[in-house]
């Protein structure tokens, strides 16, 4: 199997997304040449916002590979990832993405993630959703803790 084989699948997991009452998103997760996992957006049947193609194919990888990180991996999406999915990326350590429609190609049809990449530069209390700081002291001993502790796992 070659990339747009790959990115087939995506797509495909999209229109299925789409007849069964999800969005129209899907996402493969390879490695090595092999699916390790795939997902498609589910928000509206689990109640859930973050439930989108690649954090639930990340979810099933991460599951699968019996570890929170998916380095050597590929994940091919039916869309330019949002945001959130974008920084599940990151933070999985996948170390290429493919997209086939772009946030633009979103946009038109109602999913617009503008706003939140205009709300990510700003100052915490200039947000939208203002954010006030409270308690960092109290909050600063877990930090310790970890700083301390010489077993930890780092990620």
């Amino acid at each position: 199997m070659n990339e747009k084989d790959y990115m087939k699948m995506a797509i495909e997991l999209s229109k299925k997304s789409v007849a069964s009452g999800g969005g129209p998103f899907g996402a493969v997760i390879v490695k090595d040449g092999k699916v390790i996992a795939t997902g498609h957006n589910c928000v509206t049947q689990h109640h859930d916002p973050t439930a989108h193609a690649e954090v639930s194919a990340i979810r099933e990888a991460c599951q699968k590979t019996g570890d929170f990180k998916l380095e050597g991996c590929q994940i091919y999406s039916s869309c330019e990832p949002c945001p959130m999915c974008l920084s599940a990326i990151y933070w999985a350590g996948i170390e290429k993405i493919y997209f086939a429609n772009t946030r633009e190609d979103a946009k038109n049809i109602g999913f617009d993630d503008s706003f939140i990449y205009d709300q990510i530069p700003l100052q915490p209390s200039k947000r939208s959703i203002p954010s006030e700081e409270i308690m960092r002291n109290e909050a600063q001993q877990a930090f310790r803790m970890w700083e301390d502790k010489d077993d930890k796992v780092e990620y």
